[in-house]
């Protein structure tokens, strides 16, 4: 993928949604343009990254500026998919 925003959108909706059309209309925007964001590295418009930020505001950091501070719950989906797993297999401390 040629588009660092775009990895970092496929992150997002395989942390957070069973698939492209759950994301979609949860961030409500056409199925067709989050496939061509995916799938060719086009550049996600603004409207699209403030509708991905609204919906899931913890990677808002780490979408926009690479970093993450788990302090003050800002997180990536790796992070996410991590804290997911632990409690899943019950070894989570919290």
């Amino acid at each position: 993928m040629s588009n660092d925003l775009a990895q970092k959108i496929r992150s997002i909706r395989e942390a957070e949604t069973s698939g492209r059309a759950e994301f979609s209309e949860l961030i409500g925007v056409p199925k067709k343009t989050l496939i061509g964001i995916e799938q060719t590295g086009r550049v996600p418009k603004g409207d699209l990254l403030q509708a991905v930020c609204r919906q899931w505001p913890k990677y808002t950091m780490w979408l926009m500026t690479d970093q993450v501070d788990e302090a003050s719950g800002q997180v990536s989906p790796e992070i996410e998919k991590a804290r997911k797993e632990l409690k899943h297999t019950g070894t989570d401390t919290d």
